[in-house]
């Protein structure tokens, strides 16, 4: 499986306007900067929640008085040792426009056009950013978006490695001028469209604070105190604090440090011209671990050792030379005749690494390369033409085919390898929380709407931890029940052409996982509005509708249909199989371009292969010429099916397969 080490940027997952970024901790953020004397949370035209008591606080001289004044009701602070005060207002029945007034000893500060309702954050990754300028009918929606008593807050994106207490923004009222504003087409259509559809059918004062960045993993956006509570990211949070106090030193330096630390064979001569390598076993190269029949690197992720020698011309001899290795998955570092000539952490990036002429002899010379792979394909990845010997004035020499390896240390094993200096990167534990929710706490927050699961995708089985201790994290940052509504990851990549068992479809099941068994959780169901191109579907209004119509059923008691059909029971019926559904009401219906690939069957012995489906009434009922007798059913169990199962309300079924375990 790929690991959070992978560059996103890379698989397209990132958004490609992302502005300039000022990292830095909140210690020394709160040193440089004078705290101001009311959060920015609280600006004009904000919008504050209904129906329960509110923080408002800010910062002032230590020990002094603050009063909070809005209509007819007051509250009182008094600032800690830090000089933070917090008064808690309210509560206040839905609507405005109010003014809040805060006084202290020395300072008055007043917001107006301050209005009461729901306020709901929306996070996640790149498709929860896409703005409202990337979608179906974009100008259309643009110009339709006045909404006064809609109000939008946009988190700038930061990273840092701890705790932020400030957030430099403002409220914005909901115009087309306004929702426009943004890196990546505007305000968040996702957001925009689920916060549209709740005022229109509330008519309550809706407030959305979108805090999200593209192609981000989802451990980011968790606290470290909660994510310290899942022991699959003990270590990452130890290394990520490790990195964080030797990132001065040179790459190089921490590289060789974690080498010394992991590997065993660092000491030896395996990538010099004297190293024995004859019982080592052959490879060709370029070609990935994953899939390639090499029993003993298929499954494997770690690190390996590569080596071959190369005959170098006389006249090439003394001059400089350029090694070109093609992308290697993930990691690797690379010698010359035993001298280190580079280390690349990356799949996506192509190996150029210079030698000295210094170091070039005429006659036998040795490549050595460590490979490190965190999960996935590993190995060399690239094209065979990449692979090759270069020098100026003349042809190049091939180094693709025949290679030695043998394996060094299982991943497990070994801590993660250091990656250049880069304190922007949003791909580690925490230092999104820390930057874009943190500095949010404790805002009087009705619930949040979840788009991520993209860059988890390899990952499913530890997602389906992972995201029950995000809600967790945040219901107590938030100090609030936090309805939260997930978005299920769209149809993407090409269809299956067989039955498979791909990563995306186990990932859908963790997130409905969450949505079944962790209260107050919803689920919108998406896999019929995907791309098989785009990773970023541009049917937003959709995702929002459908994120709306779960909290109008389950938060706002409203008597709507927010699910698609849900399995029943499943009742092999000897040569077929009937699936009853849940939530059938209007009928059942199947469309698409091709329903014969849509149901999947197996035996007793798991083996999958296409069904054709018959609906009868609230019932699927399954044939397949190729297993007599089927037991287990699948639904939509693909990247991107190629149809769907829908109600009366034109909702769609969930993917869903009816063991507990895929073989």
């Amino acid at each position: 499986m790929k690991s959070h080490l992978l560059p996103l940027l890379a698989l397209g997952l990132v958004a490609p306007a992302v502005p300039l970024l000022t990292p830095m901790s909140a210690h020394a953020q709160n040193a440089t900067q004078s705290q101001p004397f009311l959060h920015p949370l609280f600006t004009d035209d904000a919008v504050l929640q209904r129906d329960r008591p509110i923080p408002v606080w800010g910062w002032t001289t230590p020990g002094q008085s603050v009063t909070v004044k809005i209509a007819d009701k007051t509250a009182t602070a008094k600032a800690d040792a830090a000089g933070k005060w917090m008064a808690r207002i309210g509560p206040f029945a839905a609507g405005g426009p109010y003014t809040l007034t805060v006084t202290g000893a020395a300072e008055t500060t007043t917001r107006t056009n301050v209005m009461f309702g729901d306020v709901w954050l929306c996070s996640g990754q790149s498709n929860m950013e896409m703005g409202i300028s990337m979608v179906n009918d974009s100008q259309k929606e643009i110009a339709a978006a006045n909404y006064p008593n809609i109000r939008l807050f946009t988190v700038p994106k930061g990273t840092d490695t701890t705790p932020r207490t400030n957030v430099n923004s403002k409220w914005l009222v909901c115009t087309p001028a306004n929702i426009t504003q943004g890196a990546w087409g505007g305000f968040s259509a996702t957001a925009y469209f689920f916060g549209r559809k709740l005022n229109q059918e509330l008519n309550v004062p809706i407030g959305l604070i979108h805090s999200s960045w593209g192609g981000t993993i989802a451990e980011a956006w968790v606290s470290e105190s909660s994510l310290g509570a899942l022991p699959d990211f003990t270590k990452d949070i130890a290394d990520a604090k490790a990195a964080s106090a030797t990132s001065s030193l040179p790459l190089e330096e921490r590289v060789n440090k974690w080498l010394t630390t992991y590997d065993p064979t660092l000491k030896a001569n395996w990538n010099t011209l004297e190293g024995d390598d004859s019982t080592w076993k052959s490879i060709t190269n370029p070609g990935t671990w994953e899939g390639s029949g090499n029993q003993e690197l298929s499954d494997f992720d770690g690190i390996a050792l590569f080596r071959r020698t190369v005959d170098i011309p006389a006249d090439w001899a003394g001059k400089d030379l350029t090694v070109s290795l093609g992308n290697i998955d993930d990691a690797d570092v690379s010698y010359w005749n035993g001298t280190q000539i580079g280390t690349t952490n990356g799949w996506g990036d192509k190996r150029q690494y210079k030698v000295p002429g210094a170091q070039v002899k005429a006659g036998r010379n040795v490549i050595a390369v460590r490979v490190t792979d965190t999960g996935g394909n590993g190995g060399f990845a690239g094209d065979a033409n990449e692979m090759r010997l270069t020098r100026d004035g003349a042809a190049p020499i091939a180094i693709n085919g025949t290679w030695k390896y043998r394996v060094s240390v299982p991943i497990d094993k070994a801590g993660s390898m250091p990656r250049p200096n880069d304190p922007n990167n949003p791909n580690r534990v925490n230092v999104l929380y820390n930057a874009m929710i943190a500095p949010l706490e404790p805002y009087g927050v009705k619930g949040a709407i979840w788009y991520q699961g993209e860059s988890n995708a390899e990952r499913p089985e530890q997602y389906s931890r992972l995201l029950p201790t995000l809600i967790r994290d945040w219901r107590k940052r938030f100090d609030s029940p936090l309805p939260f509504y997930i978005v299920q990851l769209a149809g993407f990549m090409a269809p299956d052409e067989t039955p498979k068992n791909d990563n995306w479809p186990k990932l859908r099941a963790a997130q409905m996982k969450t949505a079944q068994t962790v209260e107050r959780t919803g689920i919108a169901i998406t896999t019929d509005i995907g791309d098989e191109k785009d990773i970023h579907p541009k049917d937003k209004q959709d995702v929002g509708l459908r994120l709306a119509l779960n909290a109008l059923a389950k938060d706002y008691g409203r008597k709507v249909e927010y699910s698609g059909p849900s399995v029943k029971s499943v009742s092999p019926q000897g040569a077929s199989v009937a699936v009853t559904f849940n939530n059938a009401e209007g009928g059942l219906s199947l469309k698409g371009a091709d329903t014969s690939r849509l149901f999947a069957v197996a035996g007793a012995d798991r083996n999958w292969f296409w069904a054709t489906p018959r609906i009868e009434g609230n019932r699927v009922i399954l044939t397949s010429p190729v297993v007599p007798r089927p037991v287990y059913v699948r639904y939509a169990w693909s990247n991107l099916p190629r149809a769907t199962l829908y109600n009366g309300a034109n909702l769609p079924a969930a993917p869903f397969q009816t063991l507990p375990e895929a073989k």
